[in-house]
Order: C-alpha cells, then sequence, then structure tokens
C-alpha cells in the first residue's frame, strides 16, 4: 500500500478533470480524494496498491482530453487505510 499527494498544474480545471480522475481511481481500485485549489492547480491524494497507484500518477500527466498538463508534483506520504475516493 501507497500514497501520494499529486499537484497538477496547466489547463486542469474547467476540463473535467476532477470527475475524470475519481473515474479513473474507482476504475483502477484506488482511493484517496481530488480537488480543484485558488491558484488554479488540481490536488489529488492517491493511496492503494503500488501498481494501481503508478497507473493513476501516469494518467495524471496526461489528464482528461480537454485537460494541458504542464506539471505532476509528487510527493510520498504514509497510507491512511482510505477505502473510497471523493471530490472535495
Amino acid at each position: 500500500m501507497i500514497r501520494y499527494r499529486v499537484l497538477i498544474s496547466g489547463q486542469v480545471q474547467g476540463v473535467n478533470f476532477r470527475a475524470a480522475c475519481r473515474r479513473m481511481a474507482v476504475e483502477h481500485g484506488v482511493s484517496g480524494w481530488v480537488r480543484n485549489l485558488s491558484d488554479g492547480r488540481v490536488e489529488a491524494v492517491f493511496e492503494g496498491p503500488d501498481q494501481d497507484v503508478h497507473r493513476l500518477l501516469d494518467w495524471a500527466r496526461r489528464g482528461p482530453h480537454l485537460a494541458v498538463v504542464a506539471d505532476v508534483a509528487v510527493q510520498a506520504e504514509r497510507p491512511e487505510g482510505l477505502d473510497t475516493f471523493g471530490i472535495r
């Protein structure tokens, strides 16, 4: 079980990023959450099995079709045992 906090910058708000992120997380069995930040970035926490979390990280580097991802900052954290994925 691993956990990463992810900050995604670029054209990532108003392009269905959070909803698409939640769908991907549920599809891959990853828990956590995603939210918009006031500075235009998207912040997310991905927690789950190593391979599944890395799939979400790879997806976050591209985002949904209309997104233009400029940068993804990833920070490892201690897993908290989350069991759902939500949009905040």
